[in-house]
């Protein structure tokens, strides 16, 4: 361009933004659309098709040189590929899955936090032994964003009260650790077949009602006889108890019994060892339990033993033994009856359950009984299961 002299230079802004910019004619300026291309509701974005440098390159200068009017002829065609592509959608891409995994993460059921703990059946001694080693990451429940959590041990079906264990309170933590063993007695194995050990976190509170953060639930049929297994499960939130479940929840509780016969004596040793999970009956949720034993016929009335009372509890250890003298030949005509009664001051006694052991019984009560017939001088020990009808018994002390 040819200029006279005197005249000044005239540059358009197109020039001017486009000097030491790009090489080439100047284009327009790209719409933010451009960019961030319209789809259907409810379609996913199909994957630009993979370009190469100077593809790209080539591909933008020829779509910048139509001018406004192409781009939006482009954005029909781009709508037009959305809906083709609906029909037959590439399998995600890892960047798709992401939100699930996300949404994951921020489910309810993980905010509550973990839970290590091991189960150990020890078929022998008829025990179940629970380790519960630590917790991480609690949901906080106490306003200083801490919790005072502790454990409890259920085994469902069955009597709430009677059946719980729990740990120690720890305080002020979101990650606390126990190491510590909680055991269940008088666990047989048709009990591995059919019930579940509810596993409860909560939080202890002095001056309001202490507060569930979570749970799990392990079936103990998942579990080996004599063989250690480890779980480190993620909390959940609370599940309803089916109190339908079975005739279980009539159960009053469990009593070991040990019998011999001494020859050397001329007489058979009954003893009473412990009970477990009774069934409560005060009003604080606990009993005051003893046992008494009678060996039936009994013409004298003189067969009649009774162990100490033991204090609040539902686990009480007895470890008393009594001795009727009696022949050999006349204890396959006897039968044992062994009742478990609530001490009460000031009124009558409560029953709590009963078991007989003789002839005249069935299932494991019989076989306990043969075998001590057959095993003379031989101390035999079993778990029997205390029922709310006894017949024969007397029900008042």
């Amino acid at each position: 361009m040819t200029l006279r002299k005197g005249e000044k230079t005239t540059i358009s802004i197109q020039e001017h933004m486009a000097i030491d910019v790009c090489p080439g004619p100047i284009q327009p300026i790209k719409q933010i659309s451009d960019y961030f291309p319209r789809y259907p509701r409810g379609l996913p974005p199909t994957a630009p098709p993979a370009l190469s440098r100077a593809g790209s390159l080539r591909s933008s200068t020829s779509q910048q040189s139509e001018g406004l009017s192409s781009d939006h002829a482009r954005e029909d065609e781009d709508l037009d590929r959305a809906f083709g592509a609906a029909a037959a959608a590439p399998p995600p891409s890892k960047k798709e899955e992401e939100p699930d995994v996300e949404g994951y993460d921020s489910d309810d059921s993980t905010t509550l936090g973990t839970l290590d703990f091991s189960l150990l059946y020890d078929q022998e001694n008829n025990a179940l032994h629970c380790t519960i080693n630590k917790a991480k990451g609690l949901k906080p429940m106490d306003h200083n964003g801490l919790s005072d959590p502790y454990v409890k041990l259920h085994l469902l079906p069955g009597a709430s009260k009677a059946n719980k264990l729990r740990t120690k309170t720890l305080r002020n933590t979101l990650n606390p650790v126990w190491s510590e063993t909680l055991t269940y007695y008088g666990i047989t194995d048709e009990d591995m077949v059919r019930k579940t050990l509810r596993i409860s976190v909560c939080d202890e509170d002095k001056f309001r009602h202490n507060e569930f953060i979570g749970e799990t639930r392990i079936p103990l049929k998942k579990l080996k006889p004599n063989q250690t297994k480890n779980f480190y499960n993620c909390l959940e939130k609370q599940l309803p108890i089916d109190k339908t479940d079975d005739k279980s929840l009539e159960e009053r509780g469990r009593i070991m019994i040990s019998l011999k016969y001494s020859s050397q004596k001329s007489g058979l040793i009954v003893g009473i060892i412990r009970c477990a999970h009774l069934a409560a009956m005060d009003a604080n949720g606990f009993s005051d339990p003893y046992v008494k034993t009678y060996l039936k016929p009994d013409e004298n009335k003189k067969s009649k033993h009774k162990t100490a009372v033991k204090k609040k509890t539902l686990n009480p250890e007895f470890n008393e033994e009594f001795f009727y003298e009696i022949k050999y030949a006349e204890l396959s005509k006897k039968t044992l009856e062994v009742t478990v009664w609530d001490y009460d001051i000031g009124k009558s006694n409560d029953f709590i359950g009963g078991v007989s052991l003789g002839i005249n019984a069935n299932g494991e009560r019989l076989k306990h009984w043969f075998d001590c017939l057959k095993n003379k001088d031989k101390k035999i020990e079993r778990w029997h299961t205390l029922t709310n009808e006894l017949p024969g018994s007397v029900f008042s002390d």
